[in-house]
């Protein structure tokens, strides 16, 4: 039994133009405060020289509310279809940004940081709601694809938040509430459901809401183990760049919020071109692990060069070529990750899927931000991104020996497996 049968419907093109737009608009929403935030929360900290170690406990706090939540949502999409999770999602991300842009105290940024957290489901329900539509083989350079679409979001999104600054620094954060309950509107009336209810479960576990055991669930098995594994190898440095790289940007090469907006924009645009059309190019030719690793290799020069920067020669050019080379190969590694990972489970289970990773990603975002503000506020500005490109070297070891999935083939669905455990 296959999802995919939605994509043979008269719902499929409404479904896939639906998918577009709505991960443009995220990605947008969510990139748009991105050139602000240290500014935002400059206003409310007495010390300048905090100022690293509060924009990583923000988003810490973020990170650890959607490590908490992410299985339950991404396995109440298994039940209740992708629909519901996206709208309830976007609602949360309206309310939250709204409060940030509000403001007024830090523990009014640290409320607003956990309300968006509990409710960041639109990721992993994001994720499953392109495995529904799209056969195994076509899975991985489909999330290339729609990693290119994302890139216009990220182009466009800091470029008009570096904009926007120029007249509110708060201003950002407004619009990327209004994003979000754009998201929730459209997928309230234009969104189809993708899951078919044959393809859905009969119930929730109480194991399935566990992070921890979720986690077990998926390390134990073979097929995800070390995608699982060098998934959060990735992350890890990633979050240290998303992270702290306004900060860098600001303290380094001197940089104001509208530049810091243009280079992320640029980001996008490398997206669009590494997902859009390389990587159709390179997954026939070298395969999903090929592309992994060389994205890995790409990431690894790319910390390298912000490291430099950061230590010894502050240059706005090796900070710009660092930053792109990072994304480009984050984006190509990632879209490739994605698939091999979707192929290695069945249909029923793209949601719990979905929540195992973002959850799992959810715990580096909680991490990544306090190690990254902590070494590079105690030990050095470079410090994180030379341990971040140690990260990426036993990445490509650990990817190197992972199983990758035959997309030719799927998964058989859970709901086939003769081991169900009592539900509730």
């Amino acid at each position: 039994m296959t999802s995919v049968n939605v994509a043979d419907s008269a719902r499929a093109k409404r479904a896939w133009i639906m998918l577009v737009v709505l991960t443009m608009l995220t990605t947008a929403g969510m990139t748009v405060v991105l050139p602000v935030l240290p500014f935002v929360v400059l206003q409310y900290v007495a010390n300048e020289n905090d100022l690293a170690l509060w924009v990583g406990v923000l988003e810490a706090v973020n990170g650890l509310c959607a490590f908490l939540v992410a299985p339950f949502l991404g396995r109440l999409s298994d039940r209740f279809g992708r629909r519901p999770v996206i709208i309830v999602a976007s609602f949360g991300a309206a309310i939250g940004m709204t409060l940030f842009g509000i403001g007024g105290a830090l523990w009014v940024l640290l409320l607003a940081r956990v309300i968006q957290g509990v409710t960041a489901g639109d990721l992993p329900a994001l994720f499953a709601y392109l495995a529904d539509i799209t056969p195994p083989e076509k899975r991985a350079q489909r999330f290339g694809l729609l990693g290119a679409l994302s890139g216009i979001g990220t182009m466009v999104g800091p470029a008009v938040g570096g904009l926007l600054a120029a007249v509110s620094v708060d201003l950002p954060v407004f619009v990327t509430a209004g994003i979000a309950l754009v998201i929730a509107v459209l997928s309230i009336f234009l969104l189809p459901e993708s899951l078919e209810p044959e393809n859905r479960i009969a119930a929730i576990r109480l194991r399935d809401l566990q992070p921890f055991a979720v986690f077990r669930d998926a390390f134990g098995r073979r097929e995800l183990r070390g995608l699982m594994i060098g998934f959060g190898l990735l992350a890890l440095p990633f979050g240290f760049f998303v992270n702290n790289f306004s900060v860098l940007a600001l303290d380094s090469i001197h940089w104001g919020p509208t530049a810091i907006g243009l280079l992320t924009a640029a980001v996008g645009i490398i997206d669009i071109v590494i997902q859009g059309w390389l990587l159709g190019v390179l997954l026939p030719r070298i395969g999903e692990r090929g592309v992994i690793i060389s994205g890995i290799v790409a990431q690894i020069i790319g910390l390298s060069g912000l490291a430099i920067v950061a230590s010894m020669f502050a240059q706005p050019w090796i900070f710009i070529v660092g930053a792109l080379m990072l994304a480009a190969g984050q984006g190509a590694s990632q879209a490739a990750m994605d698939g091999a990972m979707s192929n290695a489970v069945g249909d029923d289970e793209q949601g719990w899927l979905g929540g195992a990773t973002q959850s799992l990603n959810a715990a580096m975002g909680t991490v990544a931000p306090l190690i990254a503000g902590a070494l590079y506020a105690t030990v050095s500005h470079a410090a994180p991104y030379w341990l971040g490109a140690v990260l990426m070297v036993i990445a490509i070891i650990v990817v190197a020996r992972a199983h990758i999935p035959n997309t030719a083939q799927a998964r058989p669905s859970a709901v086939e497996d003769a081991h169900a455990p009592a539900a509730v």
